[in-house]
């Protein structure tokens, strides 16, 4: 029982000291890692919510400046998920101080998770900005709290776990980028930030629900505004089952010493 708990304490003390790692890297260069995407949220809002928005109206029901908020917040929070954990998990295997903690007694689970949440805590950290800058624009009342708050929690989880599968399989720094630029993007520009499906044929409307981002930015929309263009437990389910599915393939990578051993 002893030798368990001792186990333990040691597996939470490396889990703490990888997130104490990241969340202090994240905060030491804040200048490349909450500035820019502050900037660049500003410029969105100016010129499609100020701009743009001024000729579109409304859309459901909403002033357009508010209806696009959520998704903005939830793209710069997808963004910077993957972002800093592609960039932080590479940035190990290329200076080679990964092969400490592969070495140690720690699980690869937790070495997974102290990743995962370091993501997170950057997402939310940008998340939160996005928000203030929104709050000067547009008005936002949060219809529902826990549905906001679990959505971005989940979705920040799916997409720091994407980024640690791509810096496993990174071998130089071009790698980091290939995913972000020409699946990540695409995806989310077309994944009802900046419209409602619900203005497409349906032919179209049936492709957009093949995106899963589409789910993720309704599902946050809903819960920050109250409404949606998908079913809520449709996108529940959707990324619940994304955070499995990518944790145990993270896991497995890991377990193979897959770009890490070769």
């Amino acid at each position: 029982m002893n030798r368990s708990r001792g186990r333990i304490r040691e597996n939470l003390i490396g889990l703490y000291t990888i997130v104490y790692k990241e969340v202090v890297r994240v905060l030491r260069i804040w200048i490349q890692t909450i500035v820019p995407p502050a900037i660049t949220m500003t410029l969105y809002f100016i010129i499609f919510g100020n701009l743009i928005g001024q000729r579109i109206g409304s859309m459901d029901g909403f002033d357009y400046m508010q209806f696009i908020a959520p998704g903005l917040i939830m793209m710069s929070i997808i963004s910077n998920s993957y972002g800093n954990v592609v960039s932080s998990f590479f940035g190990a295997k290329f200076g080679k101080h990964i092969e400490e903690m592969l070495v140690s007694p720690l699980p690869n689970s937790m070495i997974i998770l102290g990743h995962v949440a370091g993501g997170v805590a950057r997402g939310f950290i940008v998340g939160l900005v996005v928000t203030a800058i929104a709050l000067l624009f547009t008005d936002l009342d949060v219809e529902h709290p826990l549905v906001t708050l679990s959505v971005v929690l989940l979705t920040a989880v799916v997409f720091s776990l994407g980024g640690f599968i791509n810096a496993m399989f990174a071998r130089k720094f071009d790698d980091v980028t290939i995913v972000p630029t020409f699946i990540l993007t695409p995806l989310t520009y077309l994944g009802g930030v900046f419209y409602s499906i619900s203005l497409l044929p349906e032919f179209w409307q049936d492709v957009s629900k093949a995106n899963p981002i589409l789910y993720m930015v309704n599902a946050f929309r809903y819960g920050v505004l109250g409404v949606s263009d998908v079913n809520l437990g449709t996108a529940y389910a959707i990324i619940v089952g994304f955070v499995i599915l990518l944790f145990a393939f993270s896991l497995f990578l890991m377990n193979r010493g897959v770009g890490i051993r070769d």
